[in-house]
């Protein structure tokens, strides 16, 4: 069954402990005038501010070409069925025609608002990460979904993927018993928050001049190619 966000268990991840034992929606807003402001030492008290640090820090290690003119950020939950189908309809393309070519980078946040077996999904991917991972694993997560709190990423299956792809399993499963990467997945939460997400997938583009370009739910490849190339023009 296909549930909307739950935004209690979003707004929860900040107390969550992980431990081994353990939707999508339309339309598309542009804002170009997204302000950035310099990353504070110290955090204000009132909302929180939006710095390039937002969108960059808390993620998944880059993939693609560093000094690539684009930026790609996306904001998911392994077990959102938009994201799922954004990565089965969408991602391949961006990546073969804009990640492969040089022209766009790309990252992955978290922003676990579904349920447990979200957070420890994520978790598992920033341990294979630790082996230089992290994609294959997101993409494990992604090609054996099978819906929303239904089991199919509990730990008995997180660990099977460990093993599918290859990670050495008693060093990913210490990195789980540990909890070694919550504070990131707390920090992208915190992140998805202070841009006042309500859902996944989300995702922003930030041109090569910091323009940043918002586009909400799993929209088809070719909203992403119009943004990518507008902002790609900027380069001629």
């Amino acid at each position: 069954m296909i549930h909307g966000p739950s935004l209690a268990i979003g707004a929860g991840i900040s107390a969550v402990v992980l431990l081994i034992v353990f939707m999508g929606f339309d339309g598309m807003a542009n804002e170009p005038e997204l302000v950035m402001q310099p990353t504070p030492t110290i955090q204000p008290e009132g909302p929180a501010k939006v710095t390039m640090q937002t969108f960059l820090a808390n993620g998944s290690p880059m993939v693609g070409d560093a000094t690539a003119p684009v930026t790609l950020v996306e904001f998911g939950d392994y077990q959102c069925h938009f994201c799922n189908v954004f990565f089965h309809s969408t991602e391949g393309d961006i990546l073969k025609n804009y990640v492969d070519t040089g022209k766009v980078k790309m990252i992955f946040k978290d922003y676990n608002i579904i349920g447990p077996d979200s957070v420890n999904a994520s978790h598992g991917a920033h341990c294979a990460n630790d082996q230089g991972m992290f994609w294959e694993y997101h993409d494990i997560l992604y090609n054996n979904w099978t819906g929303e709190n239904n089991g199919w990423a509990s730990s008995e299956n997180l660990l099977k993927f460990a093993q599918e792809i290859g990670l050495d399993t008693n060093v990913w499963s210490e990195c789980m018993i540990n909890g070694d990467h919550s504070q990131t997945i707390v920090g992208s939460n915190d992140d998805a928050r202070a841009l006042e997400l309500t859902g996944t997938p989300a995702f922003f583009v930030i041109g090569p001049d910091g323009k940043v370009t918002r586009l909400f739910g799993a929209q088809p490849y070719e909203t992403f190619e119009r943004v990518f190339d507008d902002e790609l023009k900027k380069q001629s």
